[in-house]
């Protein structure tokens, strides 16, 4: 399928935000994978049309997304006091729902690296008083060492080639405070009678040629070694076939 073949669709009008950023879009380019690879799922002006929906996010995730929504959600409390970051839009409602926790003090910065997601999330955005939406490459974030008491990374390290996955979970665990807590939610090589395993191998194979690299390792392995964690937590959901990884630094 080349960009030709999307359906023709009328041109959303950028957020004012956006307009005021441009030339700071220019100045960070989308990576030649996410243009190579995802070039139909996140980069092309149409993909927010086809795929911001609620309902196909959930099928696309065999009815599983609020769950594992709520349970990134949960390692940050029913009240966020603090400075929080996601790495990478998110199709569905993950960014509003981590919103609504936001208290008095509480501070959301989300970065992307391709500008029609950032517009996006700009739109759905009902009240954005209190967070920051920037591009930013996840692989040289431009936030200082342990400055967020918590960072998000919600199903990216299956789309990134393993040099670009390690400098991410690198940069997120960089910029973590001592004693803050690193989420990662993504794709889990499921256990051996879960049919989803045999249905997901194609799928996956075809469609997102790195998420195989969650089946055959543990995100640990792509700790950094010189950056000390205190704890790490796992949790797996759906037969195997997603985890959550809570590493407190």
């Amino acid at each position: 399928m080349s960009p030709k073949e999307f359906p023709k669709l009328a041109d959303a009008e950028p957020a004012l935000a956006v307009l005021q950023a441009e030339s700071s879009f220019a100045a960070v380019p989308v990576p030649k994978y996410l243009q190579e690879t995802y070039w139909w799922a996140y980069v092309h002006p149409n993909a927010v049309r086809v795929f911001e929906r609620q309902w196909l996010v959930n099928l696309i995730l065999w009815g599983n997304f609020a769950r594992l929504r709520d349970a990134a959600l949960h390692e940050l409390g029913t009240v966020i006091d603090g400075k929080v970051l996601q790495v990478a839009c998110v199709y569905g409602n993950f960014t509003e729902y981590l919103v609504k926790r936001l208290g008095p003090n509480g501070h959301l910065d989300v970065i992307d690296v391709a500008p029609v997601q950032i517009t996006n999330l700009h739109t759905k955005l009902k009240d954005s008083r209190q967070v920051t939406v920037q591009r930013q490459d996840s692989t040289d974030m431009q936030f200082e060492d342990a400055s967020r008491d918590a960072v998000v990374v919600f199903f990216l390290l299956h789309e990134q080639p393993v040099e670009a996955r390690h400098k991410t979970i690198a940069e997120a665990l960089r910029v973590t405070k001592p004693g803050g807590k690193l989420i990662f939610v993504d794709y889990h090589r499921p256990v051996a009678v879960n049919p989803f395993r045999y249905i997901m191998v194609p799928i996956l194979t075809t469609l997102e040629p790195f998420a195989m690299d969650m089946w055959r390792g543990e995100i640990t392995d792509w700790l950094p070694a010189d950056i000390p964690v205190a704890k790490v937590e796992k949790q797996t959901f759906f037969g195997g076939l997603y985890q959550k990884v809570v590493v407190t630094r």
